[in-house]
C-alpha cells in the first residue's frame, strides 16, 4: 500500500471493516467512541483493516480463522464473538470454526477453547446456524 495517503488507507479500511463486520457493528463502534476513544477507532480502521486486511497475501477466510485462534489465545471474548460473525460474513463454514477451536485446545489450552466454543456456538445460533 505504499504511495497511498492516510485518507485512502482509512477509506479502504472502512470499506473492509464494514464488509467483514457489518455496517451495524461498525456504526455502533464509531457512535460509541468518545473524543478520547476516537483515535483508537481510526487506528484500527486504518492499520488493521486498511493495511493488514487489505493486503492480498492471505484470503479473508484465512485471516478470519487466524483471528479466531489468536483471540482464543488472548482470552478476548468480545472480540472473538465479533470475529466469529466476521468469519461467517467471509464465508467461513462452522466446521472450519470448530476445527480451529479444536486446534486451540491443544496449543492454547482446554479452558480457553471451551470458552471460545461457548461464544462461537452462541453467535452461530444467533445467525441461524444449526449447531
Amino acid at each position: 500500500m505504499s504511495g497511498t495517503t492516510h485518507e485512502e488507507t482509512l477509506e479502504v479500511g472502512m470499506r473492509l471493516r464494514r464488509e467483514v463486520l457489518g455496517d451495524a457493528h461498525v456504526d455502533a463502534s464509531l457512535e460509541k467512541a468518545s473524543e478520547f476513544g476516537r483515535p483508537i477507532q481510526e487506528l484500527v480502521t486504518e492499520y488493521c483493516w486498511g493495511t493488514v486486511w487489505a493486503d492480498d497475501g492471505l484470503p479473508k477466510q484465512t485471516r478470519s480463522l487466524i483471528n479466531l485462534a489468536m483471540l482464543t489465545a488472548l482470552n478476548r471474548p468480545h472480540e472473538l464473538a465479533t470475529h466469529v460473525r466476521g468469519a461467517l460474513n467471509n464465508g467461513v463454514q462452522p466446521a472450519q470454526i470448530q476445527a480451529v477451536l479444536m486446534q486451540t485446545a491443544i496449543y492454547v489450552g482446554v479452558p480457553a477453547a471451551l470458552e471460545s466454543f461457548r461464544i462461537a456456538e452462541r453467535v452461530l445460533t444467533e445467525h441461524g446456524v444449526d449447531v
